[in-house]
Parts: C-alpha cells; structure tokens; sequence
C-alpha cells in the first residue's frame, strides 16, 4: 500500500477503515487466516486499481470484492482438503470479544453472535455447505447484510439467495450443538480439564466430559494425533489419561488464550506451541473437544500470551 500523502493514501485509508469486516467475512468463508489474508490483499489491489469514483458505497463494494474472491479460493481450496491427512479443522483465530466499559448492552448482544459465529464448532459444520452457501450464511448470519445486497454480491437473484440463507441456516442449526458462550464457565471448564488431564485422572475426565462426547483432531499427519474421531466419554477420557505422562516433561508448559470467541488452552513444548485444546461446552460438560497438532495451523500462536 502507499505511504501516507501518496496517491492512493485516501484509498488506504477508505480500505483500512473496513479491513477488519473483510477479514471477517474472509476467514469466515476459508477457515484459514494466511488464506484470508491473502484475499483481502487481492481485494485491495483491485480496490486501488478501481474506478473509485464510480463507487457509491465502498464497504459494499469491498465486501463484495472480498467475499468473490473467497468463493474462488474455497473452491481451489476443496480439492485439496479432499486428500488431507486426517480430519481438517479450521486455522484457530486469535480473537479479542470481550466487552469493554465503554460498550452497552446491545455490543454484549453483538459479542455473542460474533464468537457463534466464529467457534470452531460453526466453522466446522460451515466446512459442509457450498461455497455459495457458505458465502450467503456469513453475510447473512454473522454480519447482517440485507438479502437485496447479497443478491447483488453473488449475481443471483433475490429469492434464490433467501432460499440459499434458509437451507444453510436449517444445515447448521440441524449440525451444531447449541453451546454455552459464557466465558467464566469455559475457562472454568478448560482449567479443570488441564488439571484432570495432566494428572491422568479419568474419574476427573469422565465428570467434565457429556457421555456422548467427542474429540476431534488435526495433525495432517506431521504430529502424533488420531486420524478418526474419538466417539464417547469413555474412549476421550481414556485416550486423554493415556498421553498424560507427555505432559508432566519439564519442557512442557501451558497458557489461556482467547481463540474463536472463547477460552483455549495452548500446550507448549520447549516454548513453541504444541498443541491447542478448545472445547465445545453444553450444559456444563464438555461436548467436542478439538485438539489441533498441526504445526502449520500454531505457528502464528508463538507470540501470542495469556
């Protein structure tokens, strides 16, 4: 991009106003943030190449931009997490949601809605729906766009978009588990898993955990991890009490983040990211947890701290 006082410095400046809804909707419909990244950088390269003055509404026009290219990417991307070792899980997504003393009831509102539809258990089942779809169900769901301009967005028309927004939206709600998003109750939650888990207790494991739990994992084959989903309380918390001792080596060690809209616990090793263990909680027990080893999908972590 420019320098200030360049000539594009006033089309900087416009684009820079709206990155963050861009990146939003990007990552929203590529499940990686190196992926969106790069597609907000394309956007702005056509932004700064446009006829800007024929441009109405530029955060319109920049959604627009953002959200056609990242149909092309997904669909390139497609093909190739066909042929992904092992379950593929969504790149974690550093996220900052709490509310601050300036913001009144109706951002706590906004929060919620925002951290839904960025967990890992809606870009999960958000991975099922067609690039089309997908593309209705984000601008639709997590930003509120109008129908008429999500129309306008995909070329289609109008009542093919609401049809779309109506079986997306029936998919995932018919997919997901409807989870707790108070914060307090995840960490909790999350701590006492840390504790039981390092320990090896499986009495402790099995009280977190709901019967029908689940874990899911990614590793792409570059780190030990299951291939398959572990199905069940009993079969989680054996495997979980198994690789305990890993986890009592000195060069381990363990810190809070905030990812996908609530607490994640992030295991090191020799200080780089290890593993990530984020849990879905409904109820007051723990549905899916999602352990991520794929060392692609940490690197950005190394940074980040409690």
């Amino acid at each position: 991009m420019s320098a200030d006082g360049g000539p594009n410095s006033d089309a900087t400046e416009v684009f820079e106003e709206h990155r963050t809804v861009l990146l939003g909707v990007a990552y929203r419909m590529l499940g990686r943030v190196a992926d969106a990244e790069d597609v907000v950088q394309e956007a702005w390269l056509r932004w700064s190449a446009a006829d800007r003055g024929q441009v109405r509404e530029p955060r319109g026009y920049l959604v627009r931009v953002t959200t056609r290219l990242a149909i092309d990417r997904l669909r390139q991307l497609r093909s190739r997490r066909e042929t992904y070792v092992g379950t593929w899980l969504p790149e974690p997504l550093v996220t900052d949601l709490a509310p601050s003393a300036a913001r009144d009831e109706r951002d706590g509102a906004e929060r919620a809605v925002l951290a839904e539809s960025v967990s890992l258990a809606v870009m999960v089942v958000l991975e099922s729906l067609s690039p089309l779809e997908r593309a209705v169900f984000v601008l639709r769901e997590a930003f509120g766009f109008p129908y008429a301009q999500i129309a306008e967005t995909l070329e289609r028309g109008e009542p093919a978009v609401r049809q779309m927004a109506s079986r997306a939206r029936r998919h995932v709600e018919e997919r997901r588990t409807r989870f707790e998003v108070d914060p307090k109750l995840q960490r909790d939650l999350t701590e006492r898993f840390l504790k039981a888990s390092v320990e090896g207790d499986l009495e402790g494991l099995l009280s977190l955990l709901a019967p029908d739990a689940r874990l899911l994992s990614d590793s792409a084959g570059k780190a030990k991890a299951p291939r398959r989903t572990i199905l069940g309380a009993d079969k989680v918390a054996r495997f979980l009490a198994a690789i305990a001792p890993q986890a009592r080596d000195a060069a381990f060690g363990f810190r809070f983040l905030e990812l996908n809209g609530g607490p994640a616990l992030l295991i090191t090793f020799g200080g780089a990211p290890d593993t990530l263990f984020a849990a879905e909680v409904a109820e007051g027990r723990i549905q899916s947890l999602y352990l991520i080893r794929n060392p692609d999908k940490l690197a950005h972590l190394a940074s980040e701290g409690d």
